[in-house]
């Protein structure tokens, strides 16, 4: 059984605390930061450990190249998505071929450690208003974000990882950080076509999905996308047909602050149509949660149990020295030197 919750602990081996909420039913995933690595060895004892506690919990990190990949000591160093195109040109290689062995890299390192899914890739349009987004968008229009992005995903798919998209609808048209306050998109709704076109041709690669702490004012003025039934419910599900999981944003976010408690910001996000919910860095707040009835009141559904088991790693399971013996390994990380 799969809890709604994905928390995170806070060091590099776990607590008697950490334990104990691992093993309860709401907790059905846990994401790793930097503070978690220490060594190739240690993260995958760490993962090892983890999964005496619940052998079917989902691990997750936020390793998506360039200044988010949250371990970088002892792994290749994944240049930063917008500037593998570039990087592609000076090594005169196919951009596309180029994205699909970044993919393919960042699978087999990560799943070799023992973890499931990161949470790339970033399908927001780069146009140069949001430095929270910045270089970690493929491109600075939707035709270059869609093609490189798809032979991205490809190569994660090949490397046995799903793929996650975000910040859906996008989070390219604002300058604000969602992490610091609540950014506020107006434009009209021509204006945002570019940005949901991305997860239109991409929907049938994406297997799930992060909706953005953006307030677009012209479609639901009340609610953040993570928020939003019309978000998630009609535009992402119903119109868009999506089928596979989606993931709260972190709930810790500023960005989610203005909607109340963690409890209530927990109904809404669930309420709204997400099957996962993260609540980083506050571990009072999961404490908060897990008191309160709203777990209880808005029980995880059978379907949602199944996207969020569909997310695991399925990739061939080796370890990370026998990974780096194949041929494979080799090659692409001489491509990426």
């Amino acid at each position: 059984m799969y809890g709604p919750l994905m928390i995170d602990i806070a060091s590099h081996q776990l607590t008697a605390e950490d334990r104990a909420l691992i093993a309860r039913d709401e907790i059905g995933g846990i994401i790793f930061f930097t503070r978690n690595f220490a060594s190739i060895e240690q993260i995958s004892q760490l993962c090892a450990e983890i999964r005496e506690v619940k052998n079917d919990v989902l691990i997750a990190v936020d390793h998506e190249g360039g200044r988010v990949q949250r371990f970088k000591a002892e792994l290749t160093d994944i240049p930063a998505m917008g500037t593998i195109a570039e990087l592609a040109i000076q090594k005169q290689l196919s951009a596309e071929a180029l994205f699909q062995d970044v993919g393919w890299m960042i699978a087999a390192e990560t799943g070799a450690l023992g973890i499931d899914i990161s949470f790339t890739p970033v399908l927001d349009i780069n146009r140069g208003d949001s430095k929270i987004i910045g270089d970690r968008g493929f491109a600075h229009n939707a035709k270059d974000v869609i093609k490189y992005a798809s032979s991205f995903i490809q190569g994660l798919h090949h490397g046995g990882m799903k793929s996650s998209g975000k910040h859906f609808p996008g989070h390219g048209g604002v300058v604000a950080d969602s992490h610091l306050e609540l950014p506020v998109d107006d434009r009209k709704a021509a204006l945002l076509d570019e940005d949901l076109m991305v997860f239109e041709k991409l929907i049938k690669q994406l297997d799930g999905i992060m909706p953005a702490h953006v307030l677009y004012t012209e479609f639901d003025a009340n609610n953040p996308a993570g928020f939003s039934k019309y978000w998630l419910q009609q535009k992402l599900r119903s119109e868009l047909g999506f089928q596979g999981t989606i993931f709260s944003d972190d709930l810790s976010m500023k960005g989610a602050a203005a909607y109340g408690s963690f409890s209530q910001r927990t109904e809404k996000a669930i309420q709204a149509g997400c099957d996962m919910i993260l609540i980083c860095n506050d571990r009072e707040a999961v404490h908060e949660v897990l008191h309160s009835s709203v777990l209880q009141e808005n029980a995880i559904s059978a379907l949602s149990q199944q996207r969020i088991a569909s997310m695991r790693f399925s990739g061939k399971i080796q370890g990370y020295e026998q990974l780096k013996s194949s041929s494979k390994w080799q090659n692409v990380k001489q491509r990426l030197a």
